[in-house]
Formats: C-alpha cells, sequence, structure tokens
C-alpha cells in the first residue's frame, strides 16, 4: 500500500520517531548523542522547529516539536542527513543509517501534548537506559531534565509545557514530575502512536460504525487525535494539495515574480534579485519569498539557489512577507496568476 504524504503545515504539532536500519543502534557514545543535539538544538534556535519533548534511545529517537519557519520534512532532512554523514565517517561505515523514512505523527494538542510529553521521556526508562525516575531527572539526553530545570537548554520550549501546570514554575515542576512519576505504571502506550480515530475513539468496532465513506479519515495513521481533528486536518491537507497542484500549473517564474513585484514597489527585478542588503530590497525579497512559498508552493531550496542565500535565510524572510503582506494584499492576486 502506498504510503500517505507527509501532513504538515507551520504551527502544526508533531510526534516524530525514527529507528536505525534494521534496528541497529544509531547512537554508540555520548559524542554521538551530544552531535545529534546540538543539530536539534540548531534547528530550534533558527525557528524550524519548537521542541517541546525528545528522547534518544540507543537504535530510535522520539521528538515532539511545532513545525515553524520550515517544513517538518525539510527540517528532518537537514537533522538527519547531516547526522548521518558525521556518524558514518566517524565510525567508518557506509550506507543508511535510518530504517526507511521516519515516522510523523500530526497530534492534536489539547488532547495530547502532556501525555506525549510524559510518554517521550518515560522512554529511557521503559528502555532499561536509566535505571529509575531520580536518574531520569539527570538524564542530560532526554527533554525531562531541561523541564526540571537540572539540565539547561536554552532551545527546548519548557514554559509552555510547565505553564499548563500552574503558574509558578516551582508549583509546575513539582505537578508534571508528579504527573511523570504516576505515568510509569502506565506501560507502552500503544494508543500514542498514531491512527486516529482508532487509537483515539473506541478501535476497530468504533470505526465500522462510521457513515461509510469516512473510513479513511478515521483510521489515517498519520494522526492522533478525534474524529473531528482527523477529519478536518485531512479536508485542509487535500485542500493545500489542490492549490498547490493549481500553483503548479502556472509556473510563474522567479523572474517573472520579481519584474511584478518589483514593479509595485518600485524597485528593479534585478536588484531584487541580487544580494543588495539595502532595507527596501530586503523588504521587497520577503514579500517575493512569501508569494512564492505560501502562495505559488514552490520549493524555498529553489528560491535560495536563485537568490544566492540559505534556505533558511529564506524561510525567514518568507515569515516577514507575510507580516508585509496586509499592505500589499490587493496586488497579490497580481503578482502570482
Amino acid at each position: 500500500m502506498p504510503r500517505g504524504p507527509r501532513l504538515d503545515a507551520p504551527g502544526v504539532l508533531h510526534h516524530v520517531m525514527a529507528r536505525g536500519i534494521e534496528r541497529r543502534k544509531i547512537f554508540l557514545d555520548d559524542r554521538d548523542r551530544d552531535d545529534f543535539v546540538s543539530r536539534l538544538a540548531a534547528l530550534a534556535k533558527a525557528g524550524a522547529v519548537v521542541v517541546y519533548a525528545w528522547s534518544l534511545m540507543p537504535n530510535h529517537f522520539h521528538l515532539l516539536v511545532r513545525s515553524g519557519n520550515l517544513p517538518i520534512s525539510h527540517s528532518m532532512r537537514r537533522l538527519l542527513t547531516g547526522y548521518a554523514v558525521v556518524f558514518n565517517r566517524r565510525h567508518r561505515r557506509s550506507g543508511h543509517l535510518f530504517q526507511n523514512r521516519y515516522k510523523s505523527i500530526v497530534v492534536e494538542e489539547e488532547a495530547y501534548l502532556l501525555e506525549l510529553v510524559r510518554y517521550i521521556h518515560l522512554n529511557p526508562i521503559r528502555s532499561g537506559v536509566v535505571r529509575d525516575l531520580a536518574h531520569l531527572d539527570r538524564w542530560p539526553y532526554s527533554g525531562h531534565s531541561a523541564l526540571l530545570g537540572r539540565v539547561l537548554s536554552d532551545w527546548q520550549e519548557t514554559g509552555e509545557v510547565l505553564g499548563r501546570y500552574s503558574r509558578s514554575r516551582r508549583e509546575a515542576v513539582r505537578r508534571y514530575r508528579a504527573f511523570v512519576a504516576e505515568g510509569r505504571k502506565q506501560g507502552q502506550r500503544p494508543e500514542l502512536m498514531g491512527g486516529g480515530l482508532i487509537r483515539s475513539a473506541g478501535g476497530w468496532q468504533a470505526v465500522s460504525e462510521l457513515r461509510k465513506g469516512r473510513e479513511r479519515y478515521a483510521s489515517d495513521e498519520r494522526i492522533l487525535g478525534s474524529s473531528a481533528f482527523v477529519d478536518g486536518l485531512l479536508r485542509e491537507a487535500e485542500k493545500a494539495a489542490g492549490e498547490r497542484e493549481k500553483a503548479r500549473r502556472t509556473r510563474v517564474t522567479l523572474e517573472t515574480l520579481a519584474e511584478r513585484i518589483g514593479r509595485d514597489v518600485g524597485i528593479p527585478a534585478g536588484t531584487l534579485l541580487s544580494s543588495s542588503r539595502n532595507r527596501a530590497v530586503s523588504r521587497a525579497r520577503a514579500l517575493l519569498s512569501f508569494v512564492w512559498v505560501s502562495h505559488l508552493g514552490r520549493s524555498g531550496y529553489e528560491l535560495a539557489r536563485g537568490l544566492g542565500l540559505s534556505p533558511v535565510s529564506v524561510y525567514l524572510s518568507a515569515r516577514r512577507g507575510q507580516e508585509l503582506m496586509a499592505e500589499w494584499k490587493d496586488r497579490l492576486e497580481r503578482w502570482r496568476r
């Protein structure tokens, strides 16, 4: 059965997992783990992802992240490819490090965020990597120790998680740890591994009772959430795919888009596509980046090559362009058609 496309949009919450090929170890020592963490931290600091929970086991890892200014597929490609190259060089091996492609489950936030933070952070105990909760409190290779304040990870988003327990940080930490301790009795929690309604609303029996034609929505294993969440998310994904296909067929070139935007803002297309750091040029380039990525559905990597910038710079520019678009929204249709 063919795999479904990734479901993603800025601000979407994802539970991401990847395992070593043939279940082999992907972390052999602390240098490996430190390298992986530094790469994840760099993505978080660049705004590509917001990290709420994470843990590293010998042959796999778990992340709970919100996609930011890069699609989750781009962020994971940078993370996994860069790590695998260095791992292979360092350990004098070749070939694939990870088994197939990573697994990414879109998560209904209100219902599952805290449950998944606990589930992910208890993995080192369930896997036997650490002995007990006291050891986990100090373990530097999961986000649990950062939430407790035992390990400094300024790139990890701790405030949003702890804020769901109490306004007082001290009380929030106490309640969070008690919640994690309580979870030790719950075992493997397969219901948190995706599956839409199959996992979150009564299993296959509940699915069979839905009206004919909705089974695809109810059982989509890329999603963890309620019926309404699963249904709505897939409809949005289909709509976005349709818009991308429509934009793809128009195939507005970079030069044409630069000419259209440049004419309206009073900047020659050649200057707009140059490396100029002039403030007015940068603002116009931000508009171009936003229209190119968000409304034409084109690749930020393709635009980065055209502008001579890094992909991260393009996505950051697109984010600024979204803010500027309010001033130019009456020109958008003419720019992109």
